[in-house]
């Protein structure tokens, strides 16, 4: 379950009312855009997609031996996977992503791999993306050095459906390759091959994962006064003269969570409007209760300029009592306590704190932190996302400046028809 919770923020059910006209429209634009297979709106429907789920589910089953799983990948390709991986691995395999060039840490990685026992995953949606071509050349190099003919099987890859150097390879060499749907884009795509793959490996409930988005694309239908991604959104379309958004996760299984959100909210809406207005703003990764000792003084005493979202789990899955132990009797306010008790608590007075400094700050509450309620979660900020395009004016789908700093790399590195 994910509730909304405004109460510092009491004018919102007026602002709500007042807003239905355009918030309604918007939503109206946008599912009118469904019809073109331009409009990467393949994202809404991922969660009914249980063919690819089935044939992910098999790959699997086929593969037991894998201990270590290599996800190379940069940006939508990585951030989802990890960020679910890291909050329900129950499998034991060990992952490991390469989603940088610094040439160390993947001579490190290479060096404590047994390559008879670790499942490479190339993820590119354009197969042209340098960074993981990049990684690809060694983990390729590294696989057929060490493993001969058999390192087709050590081999994944997930990629366009037809077009693109990795779909080419995976056709010239044989290898099993799952597609990325042609409507999807990568910071969209968690829910596709890009995150059901590696997550089939850690052992995920996909089904559950699944099933959590499906309610966030039932409310996203629903009306105005049911509908959770139009409120939010609302959110934060009215502090859109704030020119951050921090996005605040209790909990430390979801600490890759906030990097997620942020490229969704940053790649999606910094953008020029249709009147070459320049919009958006800028979110912020924080991590409670760690960010409490690093960044909440700032946010409570600093500049007036952010809108807060806080992210807090309302039960645990599993929680830790505090014993008593004698000798430590200054700490006696804790004995019997859970862990969660104390976290909740720490939730809650950096909401009222910053409320009562003046901050603009609002509360996401996740019945759990479980496959079921974060899919709901994912799904929920990707249609929050959408809506704000079409609020602001912006294609929340293409990325324009990325693709400049692309093309001065590929020229910067002599690729042919880059140049000067």
């Amino acid at each position: 379950m994910l509730r909304l919770d405004t109460r510092f923020l009491p004018h919102f059910p007026d602002a709500l009312s007042e807003h239905a006209p355009i918030l309604l429209g918007a939503r109206e634009a946008l599912l009118a855009k469904r019809k073109d297979p331009q409009s990467m709106l393949g994202w809404m429907d991922l969660p009914e997609d249980t063919e690819t789920l089935r044939l992910i589910r098999r790959y699997r089953e086929a593969n037991p031996w894998v201990e270590d799983f290599v996800l190379l990948g940069i940006g939508g390709s990585a951030l989802g996977p990890k960020a679910l991986e890291n909050a329900f691995n129950e499998s034991g395999v060990r992952f490991h992503y390469v989603d940088h060039v610094e040439p160390e840490p993947v001579l490190r990685l290479l060096r404590g791999l047994d390559p008879r026992k670790t499942l490479v995953n190339a993820v590119s949606k354009s197969g042209a993306t340098a960074e993981t071509l990049a990684a690809l050349l060694v983990f390729l190099n590294w696989l057929r050095e060490n493993l001969g003919e058999d390192w087709r099987r050590h081999l994944v890859l997930t990629t366009d459906p037809t077009r693109g150097a990795l779909r080419a390879l995976a056709e010239k060499e044989g290898l099993e390759a799952f597609p990325i749907p042609e409507n999807v884009g990568g910071r969209y795509s968690v829910l596709s091959p890009v995150g059901l793959l590696p997550l089939a490996f850690a052992g995920v409930d996909l089904e559950a994962l699944l099933m959590g988005a499906r309610k966030a694309n039932e409310l996203a239908l629903a009306p105005l006064e049911e509908n959770l991604p139009l409120k939010t959104a609302l959110l934060q379309h009215l502090h859109r003269h704030l020119p951050v958004t921090v996005f605040m996760v209790y909990s430390k299984r979801l600490e890759y969570l906030p990097a997620w959100f942020v490229q969704l909210h940053d790649e999606s809406l910094g953008k020029r409007d249709g009147e070459g207005n320049r919009v958006g703003t800028t979110a912020v990764p924080a991590l409670g209760p760690q960010d409490q000792h690093a960044q909440v003084q700032l946010f409570r005493e600093g500049p007036l300029d952010k809108l807060i979202v806080l992210v807090v789990p309302e039960r645990a899955t599993e929680d830790l009592i505090l014993p008593q132990v004698e000798g430590l009797e200054e700490a006696g306010y804790l004995f019997g306590k859970g862990l969660f008790q104390l976290l909740k608590a720490e939730a809650e007075a950096t909401y009222q704190a910053l409320a009562e400094g003046g901050q603009r700050v609002y509360t996401l509450y996740l019945s759990e932190v479980s496959p079921y309620a974060v899919g709901w979660l994912l799904q929920h900020l990707m249609w929050q996302t959408a809506f704000l395009g079409e609020l602001w004016g912006v294609n929340a789908f293409d990325q324009p400046g990325v693709e400049l700093g692309k093309r001065l790399t590929f020229a910067l590195l002599g690729r042919p028809g880059y140049g000067p």
